[in-house]
């Protein structure tokens, strides 16, 4: 274990500050900041917000990952962060931060991709992850089905959400149960007591002319909208258990027919789920019955890990570091929109890691200081 990489993962794509510090497969700390509750009260996470957050929380978090961990900062082996995709300043704020970490400390500096870093977190849980692996991503921002070779250089994308995200529409659909936000926890736990059958809710893009592997939310967001209108203009009481519950089994019935269907048609006996909607209890039960039904290997990590959180991003750092992979130039910049087709962000000069060979003899007292312990 003592010879496996040594990486620092810096995650700010959206509210939450995420610091994780991973030892080849071991997860060693993961040091979450969240803003969320600054957010709630606007009912959606707000940028600037979320940056300003971002830049409070950041050395505290980075100290206290380091602390958990038992290590010093002058003992890692690279620095990993989030370069896309996610709201821009708060991207900014995680990739400013690494660059200053890496460059004092004269380590190599990694930046990878958000939506690859959610698929390489299950080897913190599962261990190594088969080649290819089939991985459904679903988050606010994100409603993914990806096929992945190798992690850390060929991620394929099979479809995505063409409207509203799978969490997103969560949120949305919270918003008009006055269920405040975020709305994915809330829905899960009022789904318990609801129905699942009591609303025949549309399932979106499911049709026999429908792009297979694609999804639509919008559609299914705007039925419940229109079916809680119209009986608060009759004057009734809405269930809101029971839309809770319809709702999502719409949503956990397309993600998990989709995803099954993909392992079929591409030959992989295992899928992999990650992101935060990963964490809905209704989603997980289905996914597994409809898995074992199947043939297929599920593999979802535990809750904690499906949420946005450095962990993910310091084990695809690790893994980038295990396989030989570029480390990135000190030019790196934040990318909002960057694809899921670049796992990482290399450095496209001579392709030598920065930090190995450091232009400033000044760093190593830098990585003495207080900032670093």
């Amino acid at each position: 274990m003592a010879d496996e990489p040594l990486v620092l993962g810096i995650e700010t794509s959206c509210d939450e500050t995420g610091v994780g510090i991973v030892r080849g497969h071991t997860l060693l700390a993961d040091a979450v900041a969240s803003s969320v509750d600054e957010h709630a009260r606007f009912g959606g996470v707000v940028p600037e917000v979320a940056s300003r957050a971002h830049l409070e929380a950041m050395v505290p978090t980075i100290r206290r990952a380091l602390r958990e961990a038992g290590v010093r900062a002058s003992d890692l082996d690279g620095v990993a962060v989030t370069a896309g995709p996610g709201l821009a300043g708060a991207l900014l704020v995680g990739v400013s931060a690494a660059k200053a970490y890496a460059y004092a400390l004269g380590k190599p500096l990694y930046g990878v991709n958000h939506l690859a870093s959610h698929i390489c977190v299950d080897q913190l849980e599962h261990g190594p992850l088969p080649e290819p692996t089939m991985a459904l991503l679903v988050s606010g921002g994100h409603s993914s089905l990806l096929l992945a070779p190798d992690i850390t250089s060929d991620v394929r994308p099979l479809g995505a959400t063409i409207d509203d995200a799978a969490g997103e529409a969560f949120d949305k659909v919270a918003r008009v149960l006055d269920l405040g936000f975020p709305g994915g926890p809330v829905i899960d736990r009022m789904a318990r007591e609801g129905d699942p059958e009591a609303i025949a809710f549309p399932r979106g893009l499911t049709g026999p002319r429908d792009a297979a592997y694609d999804f639509s939310f919008s559609g299914l967001k705007t039925a419940v909208a229109r079916w809680v209108e119209a009986r608060r203009r009759a004057g009734e009481e809405v269930p809101v258990a029971d839309v809770s519950a319809s709702f999502q089994e719409a949503v956990a019935d397309v993600l998990t027919r989709k995803a099954v269907r993909a392992c079929k048609d591409h030959g992989v006996d295992h899928l992999m789920i990650g992101g935060g909607v990963a964490a809905n209890s209704r989603l997980r039960a289905m996914a597994e019955r409809r898995c074992e039904d199947a043939g297929i290997v599920l593999r979802v990590p535990r809750p904690k890990l499906c949420t946005d959180n450095g962990a993910m991003v310091a084990a695809l750092g690790a893994e980038m570091v295990s396989r030989g992979r570029s480390a990135s130039a000190w030019e790196l910049s934040a990318d909002s929109s960057l694809p899921v087709t670049e796992p990482h962000v290399p450095d496209p000069g001579s392709g030598a890691a920065p930090g190995h060979a450091h232009p400033h003899d000044h760093v190593h007292e830098l990585s003495k200081g207080n900032l670093y312990s």
